[in-house]
């Protein structure tokens, strides 16, 4: 039997952890953890998340900041406000919803976030403490820090001896991802788009790490029997069977024939997606914990 790995089980046992810690913080030294996310412009997608984040940070018993500006907003003004947030001591994370408008250079902005306000993990500092083995000062991505929540829920902490393979190599998921499996003591291989037969590379996973973006690519003879498949993709295609002009949801594995295969699998959607939220939430609290010298809870 399949194991299906439950994103939203685990979501919210984080999401649990997380709101102790909060209340923990807050009764011993009055810090009410601060979470300020910022929304440039009107893309639809982009404001759904930033509901759901806000909506999540005040279920957390967090301070939760929401500054939405015009799409017409300089980048000046951008900066200044980013500016303005990295100095305010009852702000502990800082989130810049991307993508930006055009017109606006997002890598500067992401950059001149404190890193230890970058909740997303996206700061140089951050990246380059992770790539050294510092998983004890930085804060890490919060997609790939959420997959690898699941893949220890199946292997726990120590993954010596296990072949991981990551499909994708995006310094936004799968570059972490693999620096992560590698801190785990696995053996790790990047692969992508230009890696020479893919399909047999993948065949060698004891853990399948899918981020690439194109509809259920990896098919069922692609994986190894008995590995672990953690899908990241979100994929939204044509679903002719529920009506016209009707779309679903899936992931880069073809999720059907997979599980047939997997000894354990996440489902598009209810896998990794619920554990991006989840560990923006753990990242906001373990940053209040340092900047009131607490030691931070782990995830």
């Amino acid at each position: 039997m399949t194991t299906v790995i439950d994103g939203k089980v685990a979501a919210a046992s984080v999401i649990e952890a997380v709101k102790s810690a909060a209340a923990g913080l807050e009764k011993e030294t009055g810090v009410k953890t601060g979470l300020a996310v910022v929304i440039v412009g009107d893309d639809p997608a982009s404001h759904t998340y930033v509901g759901a984040k806000g909506r999540m940070a005040k279920e957390c018993g967090f301070n939760s900041i929401q500054h939405t500006l015009p799409a017409e907003t300089t980048q000046e003004a951008l900066a200044g406000l980013v500016q303005s947030l990295n100095e305010d001591p009852s702000v502990h994370g800082i989130l810049v919803q991307l993508p930006l408008p055009k017109h606006l250079n997002s890598d500067a902005i992401i950059q001149s976030i404190r890193p230890d306000k970058d909740v997303d993990g996206l700061h140089v500092v951050n990246a380059g403490k992770l790539a050294t083995g510092d998983l004890a000062t930085g804060l890490i991505s919060c997609t790939p820090a959420g997959a690898m929540l699941l893949v220890r829920r199946i292997h726990g902490e120590d993954l010596s001896g296990l072949n991981a393979v990551v499909i994708g190599r995006s310094n936004l998921f799968g570059k972490p991802m693999a620096q992560l499996l590698l801190n785990a003591n696995a053996t790790v291989t990047t692969a992508h788009s230009r890696t020479k037969d893919l399909a047999a590379v993948a065949r060698g996973a004891d853990i399948l790490v899918a981020a690439v973006g194109r509809p259920e690519m990896v098919k069922a003879d692609w994986i190894k029997p008995g590995a672990t498949v953690i899908d990241v993709g979100i994929n939204r295609i044509d679903a002719p069977e529920r009506g016209e002009g009707k779309s679903r949801l899936v992931g880069d594995v073809a999720y059907a024939q997979a599980s047939e295969v997997a000894a354990a699998i996440t489902p598009v959607p209810g896998g990794v997606g619920p554990m991006t939220i989840a560990m923006l939430m753990a990242n906001t609290v373990i940053a209040a914990h340092r900047a009131a010298g607490k030691k931070p809870p782990k995830f």
